[in-house]
């Protein structure tokens, strides 16, 4: 069963236009681009999965803050990649995703687990588990 909000803190609407060679626009206008199909050298656009794969870099690395901080550890110079895979499936199309945390002044062992607390509190990786395969690691 899918785990209802129960004190919405944000709202936002992005209006796609024309598929994966279309545009797509946020409702507050901060994202305004047009799309192409993945892997055009010549003529590189966003499309679904670059979008996807900075959404859920981003909230990553807010979870990793937000778990980090509440041991007192500052984690402000740490980066996190998405590097997110789209391919065929047995049943169509599909996506898996690969995320790996750099984070500087913090041994291995407490670095994997910060990444395993946050992919625990992570939006996107809630969203995620079950449906698609996610790999957490440290860089």
């Amino acid at each position: 069963m899918a785990e209802a909000i129960t004190d919405e803190l944000y709202a936002t609407a992005a209006t796609a236009k024309g598929g994966r060679e279309g545009t797509v626009k946020s409702a507050d206008g901060v994202i305004d681009l047009p799309l192409g199909k993945p892997g055009s050298t010549s003529n590189p656009k966003a499309n679904p999965e670059t979008l996807f794969a900075a959404g859920y870099a981003s909230c990553f690395s807010g979870a990793l803050a937000a778990v980090a901080g509440k041991e007192g550890l500052d984690v402000s110079e740490s980066t996190v990649t998405a590097n997110v895979h789209f391919g065929k499936t047995d049943s169509g199309f599909g996506l898996a995703v690969d995320i790996s945390a750099d984070i500087p002044g913090v041994d291995a062992a407490k670095a994997q687990e910060l990444v395993e607390a946050a992919h625990q509190l992570c939006p996107y990786s809630k969203a995620t588990r079950g449906n698609i395969e996610v790999n957490v690691s440290v860089a």
